[in-house]
This record gives structure tokens, sequence and C-alpha cells, in this order.
């Protein structure tokens, strides 16, 4: 007997998918694997009641600690795509593997999943499901399925759905990050109501302070206070989106090429984020903050992708783990009109000297402020020099078309200094 382990929801397309997954691939047996990422409560109840009403044996796997402590790592790599921070993108890896491990449990020789082939979850979990030796069965993409189909299905089938009707927009809830597309908001040009918004409020006049403590790149503390990681990101999700801190309204660039128009909350990502890295602009050299701008970039790319196992990431980690030693101190954050801005930071390894850079003294460790006489000299010589030597060769060129492209201004016939020339001439 061949068991299929699906990624369950509760919603219209995993419900489809588990007749399906009987009657088009001959799994004798579909049992339903629902991963807690921090969605809401009502989620779960619904994923519950349906696996109940469907007959599917049910599990869920508490993933929050881990999703919590990879969103700490993205902190790390101050990782956003196209701007905003990784929410869903990291959050698929970790439900896949703990799929996988329920699956392996269960004696499964299948695992499936309700994506569509538009999107960036179906390979976001393949990723992880094809390093294992199961099968893969992606219903709704592999026969095409549109959601007017899956509606008129569940009808005939008598499904537990509510006539397919999950709600006028599309919403992805995790820890970190809360998505919501689809409906009018597939329109680039319409502006989207203020309903569609739960962690944040409309910003109003109000400030506050928030103090965020660093130890080796994570954030340990907020004023004082400390909070594992997945306290530590619900405290400042209600904290900041009180004051309207982590909305984002994009065009987004999927890995098949698509756009897409994404709405996303994402309040204690932003302040984590904009803090860690006010923080590291204090304790790391200029040439560490200039590459690791690159290693970042690589790292959230990948992240982006669900390939956060990667060699590449491995490699990249190996730099932003040497880095981190030295990002350890507070930050204060002040919430304001929607925003989240760094206002103070402190840190031992603060590389920066107020007597230095104070105009109040005369010196820089002995260092005239004569000195920097030879160097300011210096300073873009080597431009100047090739913007002179542009221009005279510029004007060389003026100067020989308004004469004709003769450089001798002889006439034919002449040698440049005038004599004839006999090259033709035969000798007697």
């Amino acid at each position: 007997m061949t068991r299929a382990a699906l990624a369950f929801s509760g919603g219209l397309d995993t419900t489809v998918c588990v007749p399906l997954l009987k009657e088009e691939y001959g799994y004798d047996e579909v049992i339903g694997v629902t991963v807690d990422v921090g969605q809401p409560e009502a989620e779960f109840e619904e994923a519950a009641e349906t696996a109940e009403a469907l007959g599917v044996e049910h599990y869920v796997v508490d993933a929050r600690a881990e999703f919590a402590n990879q969103c700490l790592e993205s902190v790390r790599a101050n990782a956003t795509y196209q701007g905003y921070p990784l929410g869903t993108a990291l959050a698929r890896p970790v439900i896949a593997k703990a799929i996988l491990d329920v699956a392996k449990e269960q004696n499964c020789g299948a695992l499936a999943h309700g994506c569509t082939g538009k999107g960036n979850d179906q390979l976001r979990f393949e990723a992880v499901w094809r390093a294992s030796d199961m099968e893969v069965a992606a219903p709704v993409r592999d026969l095409g399925l549109t959601r007017e189909w899956e509606i008129e299905y569940a009808e005939k089938k008598g499904l537990p759905v509510e006539s397919g009707n999950e709600g006028v927009w599309s919403i992805d809830t995790n820890l970190w990050s809360r998505s919501v597309e689809g409906g009018k908001l597939e329109d680039p040009g319409y502006v989207p109501p203020e309903e569609i918004y739960e962690w944040t409020q409309p910003p109003t006049g109000d400030t506050e302070l928030l103090e965020i403590t660093f130890e080796d790149g994570y954030p340990v503390a907020v004023d004082g206070e400390e909070y594992d990681s997945v306290e530590l990101i619900e405290h400042l999700n209600e904290i900041a989106g009180a004051h309207g801190v982590g909305r984002t309204d994009m065009m987004e660039d999927r890995m098949l090429g698509l756009k897409v128009r994404e709405n996303y909350e994402h309040p204690a990502a932003t302040v984590l984020l904009n803090a860690h890295a006010g923080l590291e602009q204090l304790v790391l050299t200029k040439e560490e903050l200039d590459f690791k701008t690159t290693v970042d970039n690589e790292w959230a790319q990948k992240g982006y992708e669900g390939l956060v196992d990667a060699p590449l990431v491995n490699a990249l980690e190996g730099f932003i783990d040497e880095t981190q030693t030295k990002v350890t101190g507070t930050v204060t954050i002040k919430l304001e009109g929607g925003q989240a801005r760094v206002v103070g930071r402190k840190s031992d390894y603060a590389v920066y000297s107020e007597s230095a850079a104070s105009f109040n003294t005369e010196t820089v460790d002995g260092i005239e402020q004569g000195d920097a006489t030879g160097v300011a000299k210096y300073h873009g010589f080597q431009s100047r020099l090739a913007n002179e030597v542009a221009k005279n060769v510029a004007e060389s060129k003026a100067e020989l078309a308004a004469d004709g492209g003769n450089l001798g201004g002889g006439t034919a016939g002449e040698t440049i200094d005038g004599s004839v020339d006999g090259s033709n001439d035969t000798h007697e």
C-alpha cells in the first residue's frame, strides 16, 4: 500500500488534492501534514475540521522555533529580496523538512503539495523533497487545474469547502511576515484598502523608543528584557505594528519570470533589520561593509529560492559568522509615522573615535591636519589626468577635421616638408 503525505492547509487546493491523489495517481492512502510556523489558530482549526470530514489522518508539527531561528539568521545577513524581508520564502523549506520527517515516520512513499505551476512555492518544497527517494506529486500543477475547475469538482464530490470561497484576498501568514495578494490587488494601479492590513495600524503622530540588544549579530533583548526567538518576534510585531511599521507594496519578480503585485506586513522584521544594519555600520570597517553587501545579496537570493542549505550559503555564512563576532551592542530605534529609524547605537567594538572625528580637536593620533594636504593634492589626480588627455585628443581631432584631414597642409604629390615625391620615377 502506497501512502502519500500531503502538505495540508484545509483550503480548496489541498482539499481537492486528497481524492485526486487517489484517483489520478493511484495512492491508496493520503495523510495530511500541517506545519506551524506562526499561522493564526483559525487555520489549524480549519485544517483539522476538513481533515476529519475527509477521513484523512492529520498531523500537526510545531516548527515555530526552527523558523524563528532561521529568520534571525536572515537578520545577520541583512536579507531582503527586492526591498522586503524574506518571510514565506524562509518558511517553505522549514515546512517541507517537517513534512518529509512525518512522511518517513509514517512509511509514506510519496510527498504531495497543492501549488500551482506559476509560483515559487513548488520549487521551494521540491528542492527539499527531491533530495529524498520519495515520489513527488503536484496535482494542481500536473493536471493544469484552475480555481473554477476545483470549485466545480469540490461541489460534485461533496468535499468540505465553502464553495471554494476562501475570501477576497489570498493571504499567507507566518511569524515573520503576512502576505496579501489576489483579487483587485492583481491590478498594479489599484490602491489597496486599509482592510487588507491586520498587523499594522495606520501611522499616527505617536512615537516610541526601543532598545534592541544584539549578541554576535543575534537580537536577544528588547529594552533590557531577554526573549527567546519566537517571543521576541511576536513582541516586536505587536509594538511596531501599532505604529504602522513594516508595510510593503511592490511588484515582485518571481523565479519563473512572472511579475506579481504583492503586499506585505513585517513589523518585527523591519525593526530588527534596520537595527542590525545600524549596528554593523558602527562596528565593521568600510571594506567589510562593502564586501558584506555582496555576500548578503547572494544569501538573500538563495533564501528567496528556498535553497538555504546550498553549499554556496554555507560558504557565505562562514564570512557572515566571522563578521558577526563584533556585532554585539545596543541600538535605539525610534518608531514614528510608520518608520523604524536608528537614532542611537553603542558597542565595545565600535570602529569609531569621537575625539578623532570631532571638529574641536586639532590632531588625530598625532597626525596634523596639514598632513592631509599632500593627500588632497594626489586625490583625484588620475581622474584629472584622464580628463585632460581626453580633452587634448578631442581638440586635436577637431583641428584635423577643420584642416580637411591633411596633417601636413601640403598639396598632392608633395611630402610633408614640401619636396616633390619622386617615388614613382624611374632612374636612368
